[in-house]
């Protein structure tokens, strides 16, 4: 398989952008000065970014050849009361639309909480709500893929087969895996081998084809957890993940895409991850 099969990047401006100009911009440039090529912006709080910044944001990226992509605000609810709905499909909206002016093809997002209910039910909320969405994107004209991240607490909406239904029921959607979530979420070390990464990767393939696994946008890093899941994000380094089998299952399946890594030191480990697959790749 080609190298290039994948784009590699943070997620989040990288730790080493200089103060000037500093910002997303400052993150594109960074990233290119390091040999990466991919950047998930963060506006995890809320989207609060002009038009005018959005586009020296695309500019920088298209001349720097930085893919773009924009992780919406955390406080995003497939699952939430119908009050409370309006104000999640707003922070989603707000970054697929400001996203789309700066150039970012992807945008992540967490899918929410099941409230204790079973996730067959939660779904049945989420997947119109959803589809909403992307129908008033496609309206106006949005072409950016919405992307539910796979999470790395039980009681969170956002297994592996969570994000599937909603990708296989919603043209324009797409997983986004994290495989340390999905290490995490399990709580008792498993779901950490090159034989447990094919059986995930045979299941998005069976639920959303070769085509999809072409597309994969993918989060890496190191973690820590305990019995309900992920407790916070660790350098490779210091983690148990077993980035080596990961890898070997993806080119096993001819896997394409992005892998955007969020560790503490997350350039650095991006380039771990992105020697880790030339190895494997040759």
């Amino acid at each position: 398989m080609a190298k290039a099969a994948f784009r590699f990047g943070t997620v989040g401006i990288p730790r080493s952008t200089p103060p000037k100009p500093g910002g997303a911009v400052g993150g594109v440039l960074r990233l290119s000065e390091l040999g990466l090529d991919a950047f998930e912006i963060g506006w995890v709080q809320s989207v609060r970014v002009k038009v005018e910044t959005c586009q020296k944001i695309k500019e920088a990226a298209a001349a720097a050849d930085v893919a773009i992509s924009v992780h919406a605000p955390y406080f995003i609810n497939l699952n939430a009361t119908k009050e409370e709905w309006p104000k999640s499909r707003k922070r989603l909206m707000d970054a697929a639309h400001y996203g789309n002016l700066a150039g970012a093809t992807d945008i992540i997002f967490h899918p929410g909480s099941y409230f204790g209910l079973p996730p067959n039910q939660v779904l049945q909320v989420a997947v119109p709500r959803l589809q909403g969405c992307i129908d008033e994107l496609r309206a106006a004209d949005n072409p950016a893929m919405l992307r539910p991240e796979t999470m790395g607490k039980s009681a969170l909406l956002g297994t592996l087969a969570d994000a599937l239904v909603l990708a296989k029921e919603i043209e324009g959607v797409l997983p986004c895996v994290d495989f340390a979530h999905l290490h995490a979420r399990a709580g008792d070390g498993t779901v950490n081998s090159y034989p447990e990464w094919v059986v995930a990767l045979t299941s998005y393939k069976k639920a959303l084809g070769a085509r999809a696994m072409k597309r994969m946008h993918i989060h890496l890093s190191g973690i820590q957890y305990g019995p309900k899941g992920e407790r916070n994000h660790l350098m490779l380094a210091e983690s148990d993940f077993d980035l080596n089998g990961l890898l070997r299952a993806l080119r096993e399946f001819n896997c394409q895409g992005r892998i955007l890594c969020e560790s503490p030191v997350m350039e650095q480990d991006a380039a771990v991850i992105k020697k880790g697959w030339q190895r494997v790749a040759k």
